[in-house]
This record gives C-alpha cells, sequence and structure tokens, in this order.
C-alpha cells in the first residue's frame, strides 16, 4: 500500500471518530502544542457555560495586528465542549489567525433565543478584547460548523442579536459558515424541535429569512454529498439569495467530504482531506500567503 493510501486510511478512521469524545481525544494527540499560547477558561458571561479559550499566534509569525475569528461548534444544539475543537484553533493560529472557541448554553436548557445570546455575548466579549490579544478589531469575524454555522449566521444576518450589546453586524469582517443549516423548516428531528419550540417556531428564525439584505463579506463551504445538511438547500440556497442582495459571497461544494469531515479538514494533520483550512485562511487574512502545514 502506498504512503498516500496508508495516511488516506488512517485520516478516514480518525475523521469518522470526530462524532464522538474520543475522536476528538485521538485528533487531540496528533494537533501541534507549541504553535500557539493564550489563555484558557476566560468567562464571557454569568452562566458556568460562558466560558472560551484563546488561542493566540506565536510572536514571530504575525508582523502586526492580526485577524480574529471567533467559532462556534456544532452538536445539534444539545452537545459540544470547547476543549474539543482545539485542532480549531491550532490551525488558524498556525496561521496568524486569533482564534476564539466559545461553549454556549445547550438544549435543552435554552431554546435557540437562549444560545444566540450567549454567541452574541461571545462576539461582544472579542470585540472588546481583540487589541489586547495582539488582534485587529476591524477584521473580527465569527465562524462555526453545523449548528455552530447557524449561530454565526444569526450573528451576522440578523441585528436583534447584537443590537441590545450595541452592536451590528457591520462590526464584522466577515463570516464563515461550514456545512450549516440555514433554511430547515419544517423541523423533524426532535431535538431540534426541543431547541426552536416547534411547531412554533417563526420564519425569522432561520439565516434565510434575512438574505435578502446586504451582509458582511461571507465564506460558505459544504460537502456534496452531506448526509446530514442538505448542501443544495442550505449553503447553494443561502449563497444565491445573498448574492442577489449584493452580499460578497465565496461557496466551495467539496466532492469527497462529509458532513463532519468539513471541520475535520480544518485539523493539519487531516488538511490533505480538502483545502478547507487554505479557504478559510485566505479569506481571513485576505490574501494569498502560504498555509502553514
Amino acid at each position: 500500500m502506498s504512503r498516500r493510501l496508508s495516511l488516506m486510511g488512517i485520516g478516514s478512521a480518525i475523521a469518522a471518530l470526530l462524532s464522538g469524545c474520543s475522536g476528538a481525544q485521538v485528533l487531540d494527540h496528533l494537533v501541534a502544542h507549541d504553535t500557539y499560547h493564550g489563555p484558557t477558561g476566560v468567562p464571557y458571561g454569568p452562566d458556568p457555560r460562558h466560558l472560551l479559550d484563546v488561542y493566540q499566534p506565536q510572536a514571530s509569525t504575525v508582523p502586526g495586528p492580526a485577524p480574529v475569528v471567533l467559532f462556534f461548534y456544532g452538536g445539534n444544539w444539545t452537545s459540544g465542549e470547547r476543549a474539543e475543537y482545539r485542532f480549531v484553533g491550532e490551525a488558524l493560529a498556525a496561521n496568524g489567525i486569533i482564534a476564539v472557541v466559545a461553549d454556549y448554553r445547550l438544549s435543552p436548557q435554552v431554546r435557540y433565543d437562549g444560545f444566540l445570546g450567549d454567541c452574541a455575548l461571545a462576539l461582544q466579549w472579542t470585540l472588546a478584547n481583540a487589541a489586547s490579544l495582539g488582534g485587529d478589531p476591524a477584521r473580527v469575524m465569527v465562524m462555526g460548523h453545523s449548528a455552530g454555522a447557524y449561530n454565526a449566521a444569526m450573528l451576522a444576518l440578523d441585528p436583534r442579536w447584537l443590537a441590545p450589546l450595541g452592536l451590528a453586524p457591520d462590526r464584522l469582517a466577515g463570516w464563515i459558515g461550514l456545512a450549516g443549516p440555514y433554511d430547515f423548516l419544517p423541523i423533524v428531528d426532535p431535538q431540534v424541535q426541543v431547541a426552536f419550540n416547534w411547531p412554533h417556531t417563526p420564519a425569522d428564525s432561520q439565516p434565510l429569512f434575512y438574505a435578502d439584505t446586504k451582509a458582511p463579506r461571507t465564506l460558505l463551504l459544504a460537502a456534496r454529498n452531506d448526509k446530514v445538511v442538505d448542501t443544495q438547500r442550505n449553503t447553494v440556497g443561502l449563497a444565491n439569495r445573498s448574492r442577489a442582495a449584493g452580499t460578497d459571497v465565496e461557496m466551495r461544494i467539496f466532492d469527497h467530504l462529509s458532513h463532519v469531515t468539513t471541520v475535520a479538514a480544518l485539523a493539519r494533520p487531516l488538511d490533505w482531506l480538502a483545502p478547507v483550512l487554505p479557504t478559510v485562511v485566505d479569506f481571513v487574512r485576505g490574501d494569498p500567503k502560504p498555509v502553514r502545514r
């Protein structure tokens, strides 16, 4: 067996495990620890779940104030821990980007207005602290995978969540959605029904509802054959409507990824699965500098 095929087999096995804690632990052992520094378990609000970790690039890799990305993980709005996504923070920090990975309250403790309010608080903290972390407050973006991509989309598209904090979506330099659900009514998943008060879920709970208004610069990535979230309806649908409204949208659909590996490919041990990492890095940095692998 060739080395390439061997690596593909190992990588695919690890990626398949990412849907559970053991997979995250395996990947954590493969991801570098010397490419970043920063505080962990930083409170951004009053709830025990209002904690975040910061991944700052080593000083020698960043010539000036760095761009900043606030990342929200997926998990059907019912599960997830920020420590499981160290691979995202490491990959971004290794490429000169400050990453903030935030926990937020989950269903059934709260409904969608609760976790979106938490995400807004995390963004408020990120904007307020960007400069002290070595970042550029004018180059802050939100990013998420799956349910987390929904959270990021709503902060970037629906002004209701930031307005109580004296903020607006135009404070963002852009937003990034990986395999996100942006148009999912009617709701059939029982867990998601609880999170969104189905059948009393309003149409304005959907990111697509706001796509007719010009939004911050947008990057949408997804797997063509995603078995969890319908890529054509969600990613392509949002991209088309947003472009029609005048939003600057970049979209990439990958043939050889799944719902899970769309985010797993950010991990530098797995970045050969598809060019997810260089696409994200180029979008955030806004320039074609080589991506660190």
